[in-house]
């Protein structure tokens, strides 16, 4: 479930809601308008999101670490080993 920030909006605040205060939520939970301990209007922030580096890294040694092969695209249907074992090009076209 994510934690959505709410601020505030209007002038008679109490402890609770005065600056800003955190609330777990389900998606699906519709934004609340009040705050839940003055009633006093509040709305949601903007705030940063918290995003997790993907694991394992894909980085070189890492990939042939795990016996990982990773190519890149080097053009339409033409791919070059960037990382781990196997063929150095990898190509669809005739002649190659």
């Amino acid at each position: 479930m994510p934690i959505y920030e709410y601020q505030a909006r209007g002038k008679d605040n109490c402890t609770y809601c005065s600056g800003s205060f955190e609330l777990m939520q389900k998606l699906s939970d519709t934004e609340i308008t009040l705050c839940p301990e003055c009633h006093n209007p509040v709305g949601r922030k903007i705030s940063r999101p918290s995003l997790a580096s993907p694991s394992p890294s894909l980085q070189r040694d890492t990939l042939e670490k795990h016996g990982f092969t990773q190519f890149r695209k080097v053009e339409k249907g033409v791919y070059e080993k960037t990382a781990g074992k196997g063929p150095d090009i990898i190509s669809d076209k005739k002649g190659t």
